[in-house]
């Protein structure tokens, strides 16, 4: 398999965001709909994916660690090493009910249920 390099390497949020989200069988679970960043290191934290739902109703946001991702450009998305049925099961919240991003419970959550340490 051909390795692919990156034609540049810094994105602009507002670019990001609206980008496919692919799992590790190349096929689409849902689009990045926000970021989040620590306000300390500058560093994104999640990437919230929004997943599930039509024309936007019964649709589903989930926190996933940015370093679960991985961008290919190939497919022209992120990809993820997570399955739908994963997701289902994931934490998530709906819009307009936003968790509080600075629960360390709700991080350390997000972080055990996708096998990352909590930092």
């Amino acid at each position: 398999m051909a390795e692919l390099t990156l034609t540049h390497d810094h994105i602009r949020a507002t670019t990001v965001n609206g980008t496919d989200v692919f799992n590790a069988e190349g096929k689409h679970i849902g689009h990045i709909d926000d970021i989040v960043l620590s306000k300390r290191s500058g560093n994104a934290i999640y990437a919230i994916l929004s997943f599930g739902g039509f024309l936007g109703l019964g649709e589903r946001y989930h926190p996933l660690p940015w370093q679960s991702l991985h961008y290919d450009e190939g497919l022209g998305g992120y990809v993820v090493n997570v399955t739908r049925e994963q997701l289902e099961g994931a934490p998530s919240y709906q819009r307009g009910s936003d968790p509080d991003w600075n629960d360390p419970d709700f991080d350390k959550r997000i972080a055990g249920y996708y096998g990352f340490p909590y930092l």
